[in-house]
């Protein structure tokens, strides 16, 4: 069953009506379904599907054109090419007046075997495909080198496309229909330990407990993501140790560029290389404190990936107990009573998503286009934070929100603690309304006393829900 991508689905089609012939370049990062986009696209159309192999360009343009001759002139049968021209005026004299749509998935396996694949497509494109009604969709997984060598100016192919995709992992109500008999706390963590990456998704069985699926996929060594952070290190990087200790400090708590130097030994000029290009495939993120986005002493390095985050904070220690086929004992005593410390992290990015989607939606007191965290000194001259911030740029307001994903209801100190933390954020931000969400529910003094005018009390089933707040 395919789930979600509706709005990629959108744009496809869209551009699939438009006349004449027209591109589209879909890029992201492994595992995160755009082959399945593709595939599910193309399924009831004229259409040929190629996924490049890492051999020379005249062995893929001989099996590209065996493909195409497969799925589009059978009558053809045992035609093939080994000229990139030769094969695209085939393709093009195929076509006639009808649409017909070409997909070739993870072009960068081309181009890097041949430096001259991308002038010479470039040159097909203009003088034959331009003239037909041919539909290309170009796919590809190396997004620095999507980014560069298809997408820049500086590409030859570069004024060719018509739009571009940039698949990103599902959001956390999408992920949740990959596992639709699990309770909400169970979706939610799902979600965290995924990332949202389709592959990793369908990995989850809702036949089987939560915890089941957690010690197959994770705590077997036959499980499919035991090894997967080393098997992506490798397709992406050729010095996959140094970026494994990048990682590692991350997963420490070390998330301060001299933090990260002291732990891995590398220098700064060799630490700021490896962190650009992990933020670039999307393992970390660079945080700020939201307003003091140009603030350096306010920058941190997260790992953004969940799947990473999960990896990198259980795995590692269970290795030898893993290896010894006793996973699940692993599992159970350490592992299982510490997915909600896990899950803190993970929750508040859901909760900014939920917000941020309110706020788009007109249910807030004011219009919330931005969303972040932000770290600093307290009233008490203490260091202190603020879970959720959102952001009416224009109106200058915001909104404040404390996360808590544990097993106990949200308390006084809590909720007093998050209204002590009024005029933290820029000054020029009028505080109109103050957000909590537990996992949990809340303590006898909080219901009682939460003002309604100004404050929500929100739980994780209202994420799910996705009933509208109303203009309070």
């Amino acid at each position: 069953m395919f789930i979600g991508r509706e709005k990629e689905l959108k744009v496809l089609q869209e551009t699939c009506n438009k006349p004449g012939f027209q591109m589209t370049v879909i890029y992201g990062r492994r595992r995160v379904g755009k082959s399945r986009l593709i595939t599910e696209f193309i399924k009831d159309k004229r259409a040929s599907y190629y996924i490049a192999v890492q051999t020379s360009l005249e062995d893929n343009v001989r099996k590209w054109s065996a493909q195409f001759v497969a799925d589009i002139t059978p009558e053809l049968g045992g035609v093939e090419f080994t000229k990139l021209e030769d094969f695209c005026r085939l393709a093009a004299r195929a076509c006639g007046e009808d649409r017909l749509i070409i997909a070739l998935d993870e072009i960068p396996y081309i181009a890097e075997a041949d430096e001259s694949f991308l002038s010479r497509f470039q040159a097909a494109i203009d003088a034959i495909f331009s003239q037909s009604n041919i539909y290309l969709i170009i796919c590809g997984s190396a997004i620095s080198f999507m980014e560069k060598a298809v997408l820049s100016e500086k590409s030859p192919l570069f004024g060719r496309r018509t739009n571009q995709i940039f698949l990103k992992p599902f959001n956390y109500l999408d992920a949740a229909k990959f596992v639709p008999a699990y309770t909400n706390e169970e979706k939610a963590i799902v979600f965290g330990v995924t990332g949202g990456i389709a592959k990793y998704l369908t990995l989850f069985d809702d036949a089987l407990s939560l915890d089941q699926n957690l010690i197959n996929n994770f705590f077997r060594p036959s499980g499919y993501l035991y090894e997967e952070p080393f098997n992506l290190l490798t397709q992406e990087f050729r010095t996959v140790n140094a970026y494994n200790s990048v990682i590692e400090a991350c997963a420490s708590g070390a998330n301060k560029v001299n933090e990260i130097v002291d732990k891995t030994h590398l220098s700064t000029a060799a630490l700021s290389y490896i962190i650009k290009n992990l933020i670039t495939v999307g393992v970390l993120s660079k945080v700020t404190a939201i307003t003091e986005e140009k603030n350096k002493k306010k920058i941190s390095y997260d790992i953004a990936d969940g799947m990473y985050r999960f990896w990198y904070r259980f795995v590692p220690g269970g290795r030898a107990v893993i290896e010894m086929a006793k996973g699940e004992v692993y599992y159970n005593r350490y592992v299982k009573d510490n997915l909600h410390a896990f899950m803190g992290e993970i929750f508040e990015n859901m909760c900014r998503y939920y917000l941020l989607s309110q706020g788009l939606e007109g249910q807030l007191k004011c219009l919330v286009t931005n969303v972040g965290k932000w770290w600093g000194i307290g009233h008490d001259r203490l260091p202190t934070d603020i879970d959720v911030v959102g952001l009416d740029i224009l109106g200058k307001k915001a909104v404040l929100g404390e996360c808590k994903f544990k097993n106990e209801p949200l308390d006084k100190s809590v909720y007093e603690g998050l209204l002590k933390r009024r005029g933290l954020i820029d000054r020029k931000y009028e505080e109109v309304q103050y957000f909590f969400f537990s996992l949990s529910g809340y303590s006898h003094w909080v219901l009682k006393n939460a003002d309604p005018d100004k404050v929500a009390l929100l739980s994780l089933d209202d994420l799910y829900d996705s009933v509208p707040l109303g203009r309070f």
